[in-house]
Order: C-alpha cells, then structure tokens, then sequence
C-alpha cells in the first residue's frame, strides 16, 4: 500500500516474475532468431532491453500463457518448459512499462 492507502503492484514480485521467465524467452529465441537473442541478452545483462526486445518479451509472454483457465475440453493448451500464469504476463507488462517501455 502506499501512503494514500491504496494498492501498488508489487515490483519486487514482477522482477521475480521476470527473472523467472526471461531465460526461457531467450532459449526461445535464440532457436528463432540467434541476432536478436544476442542483442536481448546483451540488454538483459546490462539491466535495459531494446524497445524491440521489451516488444518481443511482451508478445512472448502473452503467446506462451499456459494457465489459460480452460480445460482439456474446452480450449488450447500449451507446451512449454514452464507454466506462464495470466498473472505473470501482468507482472511482465507491468515490469516492461516501469522500464520505460510502452506495452
């Protein structure tokens, strides 16, 4: 909470998400396209994505949701190498736009 009672996103908790998934997107992107992967990481460990990563871990993050809140019967699963929660796409967001980022 902040001083005017109201709720803040926790920021601690979206650079925890983050951390989490940003080493599967490069992995991924790596395999698609080995430039980009280079220059994300690159930004990455130098704490600032390009406006073009930002976009590509943005997009990323939203395609690979596997906690969709269907089930088998009911719509699409999603293979991965980890369970992306609607939760994490809002905290990757919310983190992307603290940066600086439009999202």
């Amino acid at each position: 909470m902040n001083a005017h009672g109201n709720h803040r996103p926790d920021t601690s908790a979206d650079h925890r998400a983050v951390e989490r998934l940003v080493p599967s997107w490069l992995r991924e992107t790596e395999r698609h396209d080995p430039g980009a992967a280079r220059e994300a990481r690159g930004g990455w460990e130098r704490g600032r994505l390009s406006a073009d990563a930002a976009q590509d871990l943005a997009t990323w993050v939203t395609a690979r949701v596997t906690d969709t809140g269907f089930n088998e019967d009911e719509g699409p699963h999603v293979d991965g190498p980890l369970r992306i929660t609607p939760a994490d796409k809002d905290a990757v967001h919310r983190w992307l736009a603290a940066q600086g980022h439009r999202v």
